[in-house]
């Protein structure tokens, strides 16, 4: 899969193309892949994840058919702040697992509910850990072994943010192994280039979530139980820009939360 600057719709599966929203970043990467879901033989679609409110991004999109539902992954506005002008745009309503981002008559997602839309079937999982509110969907017709559209749960290179206290670490870990369990399905992350094996990916993501776990361990062991954040944030995630700090204190809170015992009371807020 090849990233191109633009409007330029991009296939990443047999039913599913993208395109690369003009939004990249630190933690959006090259920019959000706001894909476009499409049965064979069917003019409909389903948009997945609309990006920034960018005209120009948001009219290639409403241009590649009759858009008959769009779909959003969580709620951050990398996301969704285009969400309700591209109902404007098509008409199409808008449904997300949390209600204040759902628009035009769309209802909030439940997890387990199966979608059947312009000739798709579209399995939601509720997959909280990244946010709260956070889902996938698992298109299981989507070639071999099906694909699943992970958004921020699973990213195409690199790791996820905790988004702490919103998102929390044994939701999370709980998420991978849903998703672990589907098997070798593709990969399509909102962030990031398609992955083969959703199985291989989730795997790799508990091991990298087991093996910070053991640092901020032994860095409590140095500090102290009672160490800030900040200070842990210092010992493991030494050698991080400025840019990403704010993630990587978010993630370390989360940590910390998950190790004291899920007492969110006791895990310093980031910053300190």
């Amino acid at each position: 899969m090849t990233f191109n600057p633009g409007p330029v719709l991009q296939r990443s599966s047999a039913l599913t193309q993208f395109f690369l929203a003009p939004n990249p970043g630190p933690m959006s990467l090259d920019g959000t892949n706001s894909y476009v879901l499409r049965a064979p033989a069917h003019s409909a679609v389903v948009v997945v994840d609309p990006g920034p409110e960018d005209e120009t991004h948001l009219a290639a999109l409403a241009g590649v058919g009759t858009v008959e539902l769009i779909l959003v992954t969580h709620r951050h506005a990398d996301h969704t702040a285009g969400s309700a002008r591209l109902h404007e745009l098509t008409g199409a309503p808008v449904r997300a697992m949390d209600a204040n981002h759902c628009h035009g008559g769309g209802e909030p997602l439940a997890s387990g509910e199966v979608i059947r839309v312009a000739g798709l079937e579209i399995a939601v999982m509720a997959t909280p850990g990244h946010t709260s509110d956070s889902a996938c969907f698992h298109l299981p017709a989507d070639g071999q072994n099906g694909s699943v559209l992970t958004g921020d749960t699973i990213l195409g290179r690199g790791t996820t943010v905790l988004d702490y206290p919103d998102g929390k670490l044994g939701d999370y870990l709980a998420s991978l192994d849903l998703l672990e369990a589907l098997g070798p399905a593709t990969v399509l992350p909102a962030h990031g280039p398609v992955l083969p094996s959703l199985e291989s990916a989730a795997r790799d993501y508990r091991t990298h979530r087991e093996e910070r776990l053991a640092q901020i361990r032994a860095a409590l062991t140095r500090l102290g139980r009672d160490a800030t954040v900040g200070e842990v944030a210092d010992a493991v995630y030494a050698g991080v820009g400025p840019s990403v700090r704010r993630a990587a204190e978010l993630s370390v809170a989360a940590q910390l939360s998950y190790l004291r015992g899920g007492r969110e009371g006791q895990a310093a807020p980031p910053g300190r």
